[in-house]
Order: C-alpha cells, then sequence, then structure tokens
C-alpha cells in the first residue's frame, strides 16, 4: 500500500504556508507494526511479521506529542502493516483522540468487527479501507490471500452500518491502479461515489513487494486516459471538478510541505515513497531532524527545486507529481515524475 496524501484535507495556502516559515506540521503518518494478515503484492513495506526493533507504546505517544508540540492537527496511522493487528490499537487511538488531534486510519477492514467499528465511530476516525476490485479472485490475488475480499468487504459493510454511511463522517476506499483492475475502475469509482464512499485510486509505487512486478504496471497514457476517464465521469454524474494529474485521481500531493512519516522502527523519512531516513527518534526530537535534514528542506522547497519537465508545467502551482515514483525510478526524489502522462 502506498499511503495517506491527506485525501479529507481541508488546509488552506495560509496553513500551508504558516507551516512551511515555521517548520511545523500538519499532519504526521504514524507506522505502529510490520505484523499483517494479508500479503498484497504491491506492498509499499512488505509487511507481514514484526519487525526487531519497533517501538513501544510508550515510544509511539511520545511520537505523538512531539507531532502536536509542532503543530500538527491530524495524525494518520498508515498500513505498513495492518493497524488493527496492533495490540494497543485502541489505546492509541484513544489518546490521539483525547489530545484533540484528527485521526485517519488506513485499515485493511479484515479485522474491523461490528463491534470495533462502533467504537471508530465513536473516536471519530476517518478510516480508509483497502479495496482493489469488485472481483473476488482479483482482489484476493492482489491481497495475496484466498477470501480476503469477503473480509474486506465485512468490514467496510460494518463500518458503514456503525453511521459511517450517512456522511457525517468521512470514509474512503484506497485502491492501487493496475492491470489487472484497469478495466474495472470507472465501475468502482461509481460504485463508492454512489455510496459516499471517497475513492482514493492512486499510481503504484516502484518499491517493496511490487518493485520489478511488471505484471501489474501500466503506461503513462493509460494511467493519463483513466484520470481523464474519472474526471469526466464526477463532472458529469456527480458535479464534482477536479484537473487530471498524478499520482493521485480527485487530489493533489502536497504532503512534503507539512507532513512527515514515522516508520515503526522511529526512523523518520518525508513519506513512505521517498524512504530516505533523515533520522532516528530514539537519537533526534522530530524538530531536530524536520530542520535540520536537507531532503526535508529540498522537499519543502519543491517549488524551486524540482527538476525537469516538471518545473515549468503549467499545473505546476498545485502538483508536482510523485516524488516517490520518481526517487524509485529515476533515483532521484527531485526529477520530473516518470509516470506522468502530461510529460
Amino acid at each position: 500500500m502506498n499511503s495517506s496524501r491527506c485525501w479529507g484535507s481541508s488546509f488552506t495556502d495560509a496553513d500551508i504556508e504558516h507551516t512551511l516559515k515555521n517548520r511545523q506540521l500538519l499532519t504526521a503518518e504514524l507506522e505502529l507494526s510490520r505484523v499483517c494478515d494479508l500479503r498484497c503484492i504491491y506492498c509499499y513495506a512488505s509487511s507481514g511479521k514484526k519487525l526487531n526493533n519497533e517501538l513501544e507504546y510508550d515510544e509511539i505517544t511520545t511520537a505523538v506529542d512531539q507531532c502536536l508540540n509542532l503543530g500538527a492537527r491530524k495524525i494518520i496511522i498508515l498500513g505498513g502493516g495492518e493497524p488493527m493487528l496492533y495490540p494497543r490499537i485502541m489505546d492509541v487511538l484513544h489518546y490521539i483522540h483525547n489530545l484533540g488531534l484528527e485521526i485517519e486510519l488506513f485499515s485493511n477492514g479484515t479485522r474491523i468487527t461490528p463491534e470495533t467499528a462502533s467504537e471508530l465511530f465513536s473516536l471519530d476516525v476517518q478510516p480508509v479501507i483497502k479495496f482493489n476490485s469488485l472481483n473476488p479472485e482479483v482482489q484476493d490475488h492482489l491481497a495475496g490471500k484466498k477470501d480476503a475480499h469477503k473480509a474486506i468487504r465485512q468490514g467496510l459493510n460494518n463500518l458503514l452500518e456503525a453511521g459511517y454511511s450517512n456522511g457525517n463522517l468521512p470514509i474512503g476506499a484506497q485502491t492501487i491502479i493496475c492491470r489487472q483492475n484497469y478495466e474495472e475502475i470507472p465501475e468502482m469509482w461509481r460504485w463508492l461515489r454512489s455510496r459516499q464512499i471517497i475513492p482514493y485510486f492512486e499510481t503504484i509505487t516502484d518499491q517493496g513487494r511490487a518493485k520489478g512486478r511488471v505484471e501489474l504496471a501500466l503506461s503513462p497514457q493509460k494511467i493519463g486516459a483513466l484520470f481523464n476517464e474519472l474526471s469526466r465521469i464526477d463532472r458529469e454524474e456527480f458535479s464534482i471538478r477536479w484537473e487530471p494529474k498524478p499520482p493521485v485521481a480527485a487530489f493533489s500531493c502536497k504532503r512534503h510541505f507539512y507532513s512527515c512519516t514515522i516508520t515503526t522502527t522511529g526512523d523518520v523519512i518525508p513519506c513512505p515513497g521517498v524512504d530516505i531516513v533523515a533520522g532516528n527518534l530514539r537519537i533526534n526530537s522530530l524538530q531536530e531532524i524536520i530542520e535540520q535534514n536537507v531532503v526535508f528542506n529540498n522537499l519543502r522547497n519543491i517549488r524551486h527545486t524540482i527538476t525537469g519537465p516538471c518545473k515549468t508545467c503549467d499545473l505546476r502551482s498545485e502538483c508536482y507529481g510523485c516524488r516517490g515514483m520518481a526517487h524509485h525510478l529515476n533515483g532521484d526524489y527531485l526529477s520530473s515524475d516518470p509516470l506522468c502522462w502530461r510529460i
């Protein structure tokens, strides 16, 4: 799974500018464990088993405190591993909630019972569920586990029945765009929109288990054609307007202006895609890492530091492509997005 790009973001340009000026945060992405009950063939983290040096609960809450002190308004629990398998997941969510922070939770949904769904709703958690196909065989293949489709759909239904179907709290579905589900993406988009589920459809970063999986890959032209079709569907059928651009349909990635990722071992990286370690919370404070690291500084000034066609694109004021894709395919996180069809 790639990670959150703040699909529920309501940050203004002034919010972002203030954060940049003061070297602070608006969001922070947090991994809890690499333990997972699925073996998704595209997983950025190659998750499955617990790592030997994962953060303890007290270290996780301390990390959240540091994010809050740097101005963070939202904590995003990533699916670099399945968060609902972390033994103290509800303690973590309650802790974040009690600090007054928003919570986004990326989950494969297989462990979300009716009781869990109700508790998540009571904590105002904004869930994003892995949802890669309406076809059970395709979903199971991509998830690397038989009957994953059934378990995911049940978890999603439990959330809708717990109150998320009323539209008062955002609920999303995360879909990776690949050759196996390409033809059904428009149908899936309509299916989700009609149920007030936010579609979060993104390209795959060439890392983790996805690296070298050529059977998943799509050309930039096919991705561009799909994004244009989804934009047309939204405009004509749902009165939603957006300009197609990579790497997420209907959204702009601006995370590098105001976010960071804290891995399950305490490493701080700009995002799951740009997995260049800037420091570790067991050694330095989050503030020191963000203020002093050259990669963070380059990305926070991406409008000036970016190279290639991205630098002169007519959408450069609202888009800088996928830095993770540039990092893993080009070997340069400041180069132009190699999957952008506009290049």
